[in-house]
């Protein structure tokens, strides 16, 4: 297994209200952060509806992203692929390869709004249905192929890419609770995008079951599949004292359990509490994710390390539940304090300090030897000009 990875999923979601265009140049800006810290990979959402989730086209937040930052690979989280044409899909996704050096990767899913699909005449049936057809052209289009078939929503007449990807981009299916992602990620050899891991006990209790869902479905078509593409996504927010955390998620929480309970039309994402510290305790006791401390974040990691068997990336799902400063400031103690251990970076450096601590009496004591050796040498040289 290779190193644990660690990213972030943005939907985003912001309260109703805000200036969207300050919303949205603080989600740059914290991507720029997290590229500085050190963060694996970013993921942005698509949606069109209810207000809060206003990234329109992940494609496009990608390639402005992209410009700001030099290291986080950046994926689509998700492109709600039943809505579109699946050779532009493919298309964009390719250009967008070229225009990163290959740090693009692309994250795939039926649409979670109904409000967005009823405003294009589907409904979650039907984009649920498009889902498998249209990422199976896609697949189709990116390996070279050229494609003839009709849709529920397109034709394609000898459908072909102009360009080869610059990389072999990563896929990635996304699921919440149901087998499906699983299912399509295992037959067709693709990443998982586990959302909803932790935000329902079905979904926590599912994680072993949708990798056993995803190796039987490779087994059975012939594709290879690995958990190190397979990216859970959590909620996080930690500060140097759980009080301090306490204090900073009173800026916007309580939004976001409004617009899960109450607006979103997405009941897989299912959160309950009716005023401030029952929807801290929620998130807490529950085991959804963690607002406290780095010890904190730490023991959810290893819970979902060890529930699921494995997993290559670590997602920390995008939020405001407190000011710009504060989330930022969550990012950096997460990477200082969280990450190492799960990289392999924490032990040496303890190991080498415990070292140095057990051989320092007999080194100072050789070290003084040396200043004394070499001043009576000077002296030495002195007396005999």
């Amino acid at each position: 297994m290779s190193r644990l990875k660690f990213g972030t999923f943005i939907a985003p979601v912001h309260k109703p209200g805000k200036n969207p265009t300050l919303a949205l140049a603080q989600d740059l800006e914290l991507i720029e952060h997290l590229d500085r810290l050190g963060y694996d990979e970013a993921w942005i959402g698509e949606h069109h509806s209810a207000g809060s989730e206003i990234v329109a086209s992940p494609e496009i937040f990608i390639a402005a992203a992209a410009e700001r930052t030099k290291h986080i690979k950046l994926g689509t989280g998700v492109t709600s692929i039943a809505y579109h044409n699946p050779l532009w899909v493919a298309d964009r996704m390719v250009l967008l390869d070229h225009l990163t050096r290959g740090r693009v990767m692309l994250g795939v899913g039926p649409g979670s709004l109904p409000t967005d699909s009823a405003m294009i005449g589907l409904n979650p049936i039907q984009t649920r249905e498009i889902l498998e057809p249209n990422l199976s052209i896609i697949l189709r289009l990116l390996a070279g192929e050229t494609v003839t078939e009709k849709t529920i929503t397109h034709e394609l007449i000898d459908a072909r890419l102009q360009l080869r990807p610059y990389s072999d981009i990563e896929v990635a299916v996304a699921a919440v609770a149901s087998p499906t992602g699983a299912r399509l990620a295992g037959t067709y050899g693709l990443g998982l995008l586990s959302i909803g891991a932790t935000l329902t006990p079905d979904g926590f209790d599912a994680l072993a079951h949708h990798w056993n869902v995803v190796n039987e479905r490779a087994a059975h078509s012939g594709a290879q599949v690995d958990r190190s593409g397979w990216r859970l996504v959590g909620p996080f927010h930690i500060a140097e004292t759980q009080e301090q955390a306490y204090r900073d998620v009173e800026y916007g929480i309580e939004h976001w359990f409004e617009y899960f309970q109450h607006i979103a039309a997405f009941p897989q994402m299912a959160v309950s509490g009716s005023n401030l510290r029952e929807m801290i305790d929620f998130i807490n006791n529950a085991g959804i994710g963690v607002i406290g401390t780095a010890e904190q974040a730490r023991a959810q990691v290893q819970r979902l390390v060890d529930q699921s068997g494995g997993f290559g990336s670590m997602l920390l799902m995008g939020h405001d539940w407190a000011d710009v400063a504060a989330t930022k400031r969550s990012y950096e103690i997460f990477m200082r304090d969280v990450v190492p251990h799960f990289q392999g970076q924490y032990q040496p450096t303890i190991d080498a300090a415990e070292h140095a601590r057990t051989v320092r009496e007999s080194h100072a004591q050789a070290q003084l030897k040396a200043v004394e050796h070499m001043t009576q040498k000077y002296q030495e040289e002195t007396q005999a000009r």
